[in-house]
């Protein structure tokens, strides 16, 4: 599934730090209210610094919901191990555009265990 293959390339190395790629995903609008609770904006996303990413894939419990026949609500659980496990809830709004597919928003909230 296309939404899955798009999701899951914002958690690997290869293409979250690949600046042409994410700059062609990532919506001219897009913003991310991190799983910290701090807010990033499409900049800070384009300048993040690389880091290697270790996340379980696949996802738990991913699910498209169309809101629209061009705007969907991604969600799942993310399971990624910085210096402990972290396990977040997940979301993302994508929208499909003449130019492909375009990430709005995405939100990470922490799952306390």
């Amino acid at each position: 599934m296309k939404l899955q293959q798009l999701e899951e390339s914002l958690w690997r190395s290869k293409t979250r730090y690949d600046r042409k790629y994410m700059n062609s995903i990532l919506s001219s609008r897009f913003f991310e209210f991190g799983r910290s609770g701090r807010i990033y904006n499409r900049d800070e996303i384009l300048s993040a610094p690389k880091q290697k990413i270790q996340i379980r894939f696949p996802f738990k419990d991913f699910k498209v919901h169309t809101i629209t026949n061009k705007i969907f609500l991604v969600t799942y659980i993310s399971e990624v191990k910085y210096k402990k496990l972290e396990v977040a809830n997940r979301s993302s709004v994508w929208l499909k555009t003449a130019h492909g597919w375009k990430l709005q928003f995405h939100q990470g909230t922490p799952v306390n265990k």
